[in-house]
């Protein structure tokens, strides 16, 4: 695997995209031990750390319990996202992402996100304050473009990279799409041809066999999976291991899921607190059961009495029992060992 940010080496080619409310420390941190090239953090808004908000500091946490350690700034003027990159680094970041692909419109509406690709110029000068505020190295994430009348992705990237930026992240889709329709992959590499500095295609890839076909269509170095890792957080490390055997981990038996969960739980209380983060492992509880549904392993109204039992109940010690309890009901019934 020779694909480097800098001094930074990646693991393998599959990397954990960043996603508001999903990938916290406790996600990373089993994304990572489970095989993960990268793994990038909650996005950032870089005024508010440097402001030390509550909940901007605990998005940015994860230093020497993960490595490499990646945050992921946003923002929309020069000044905070110099200040939050020292920050950042003092934080112990390896590796700082600025994210220009955030479709949402609390954060286009503030002029972040992926609503700075409208403005390449005022883009460069963010991207210039950060690469110059630390030595640490800086990658971007953006989309194709705005919508499809400005498709400036290949021009922004290679900027960013005469700018210092060391890797590029491109999403399939424009802003305006949001996630519909299907990720345009062969599209990405118009970026690919622009620059020399690695480039990650993200956008609808979950299996192997679809991490595959992305490079293929879009030239790209390496890929970012997002909302297949839902409810499974290792499942970057499994298809990493699935295309390069060695460099991931392969994916955990049904046992291992369980024990994989109840980890994920105790991570979650543990950064949040007993109440908030009952409420916060509620979304990764019901995912996981939709996972296990799609596998066929639970039915319709089996998947529906875990979730009833499960998801909504305050206590954290019962959170853990129905955890335990649903896989053993797999485990006593299921001939096989592992779930898709």
């Amino acid at each position: 695997m020779s694909t480097l940010i800098g001094p930074v080496q990646l693991k393998n080619r599959v990397v954990l995209a960043p996603m508001s409310g999903v990938t916290d420390e406790a996600f990373r941190r089993i994304a990572a031990h489970c095989g993960a090239g990268l793994v990038v953090s909650e996005m950032v808004a870089s005024e508010e750390l440097v402001c030390s908000r509550p909940d901007m500091v605990r998005r940015a946490r994860g230093h020497k319990r993960i490595s490499p350690f990646v945050i992921q700034l946003a923002g929309r003027q020069a000044r905070w996202m110099a200040e939050g990159a020292k920050l950042a680094e003092d934080l112990g970041a390896d590796i700082i992402d600025i994210n220009m692909g955030c479709p949402a419109r609390q954060v286009t509406g503030g002029l972040s996100g992926s609503a700075l690709m409208r403005d390449p110029c005022h883009a460069l000068s963010l991207i210039e304050a950060t690469v110059g505020a630390t030595p640490r190295p800086v990658t971007l994430k953006m989309r194709l473009g705005w919508d499809h009348a400005s498709l400036n992705a290949a021009e922004i990237a290679q900027r960013a990279q005469n700018a210092g930026v060391q890797m590029i992240t491109v999403h399939g889709r424009t802003r305006c799409q949001f996630y519909s329709g299907r990720a345009d992959w062969t599209a990405i590499r118009a970026v690919k041809e622009a620059i020399t500095i690695p480039l990650v295609a993200n956008g609808d890839g979950e299996t192997a066999a679809d991490a595959q076909e992305m490079r293929r269509q879009s030239g790209a170095d390496a890929v970012m999976l997002g909302r297949a890792c839902y409810g499974r957080p290792w499942w970057a490390g499994a298809v990493a291991e699935e295309l390069e055997p060695g460099s991931g981990k392969r994916a955990p038996d049904l046992a291992e899921q369980r024990d994989l969960a109840l980890w994920h739980h105790e991570e979650t209380l543990s950064l949040y607190g007993q109440r908030l983060g009952n409420k916060v492992f509620r979304k990764h509880f019901g995912w996981l059961i939709d996972r296990l549904k799609q596998a066929g392993l639970l039915d319709l109204a089996r998947a529906a009495e875990w979730r009833a039992r499960g998801l909504s109940n305050p206590d954290n010690n019962v959170v853990r029992q129905v955890l335990s309890a649903m896989f053993a009901s797999i485990l006593d019934s299921e001939p096989h060992t592992r779930a898709a």
